[in-house]
């Protein structure tokens, strides 16, 4: 309790204002720009990444710890991890949707021909 420091926390206030510049930002973007739709993506993502940046250094202690090195190398593999586990459910996900697709597309041909020849049938 004795080195119980009662400093005021401006660097989290100056990231709160970078974060609320920066959310007011890619707001106003998207809904008062005349840009494309890739556009407006593009800079909503670089500004969307560059607030998690902020943040983690500014409010999540990035910078503490014991040798300074080590929440760096984790977060480091969670961005890794998430990148692998997304990427493989897109790849899985729009792999099997395309085979599937093939297949349920000739099926269902090959089944409105049969009910093309029982109506004839049914006519007869």
């Amino acid at each position: 309790m004795a080195n119980n420091h009662h400093k005021f926390p401006l660097s989290h206030i100056i990231g709160f204002i970078f974060s609320l510049i920066l959310t007011f930002g890619a707001a106003g973007i998207a809904l008062k720009t005349d840009l494309s739709f890739n556009a407006i993506m593009w800079i909503i993502g670089s500004l969307a990444i560059l607030q998690a940046g902020i943040q983690l250094f500014m409010f999540m202690h990035l910078r503490e710890g014991e040798d300074g090195r080590s929440n760096v190398v984790n977060i480091a593999y969670a961005v890794f991890m998430a990148a692998v586990i997304v990427a493989g459910s897109i790849w899985v996900m729009s792999a099997g949707h395309m085979s599937h697709s093939n297949h349920n597309s000739s099926d269902m041909e090959n089944m409105d021909m049969d009910h093309m020849d029982m109506d004839m049938d049914m006519d007869k």
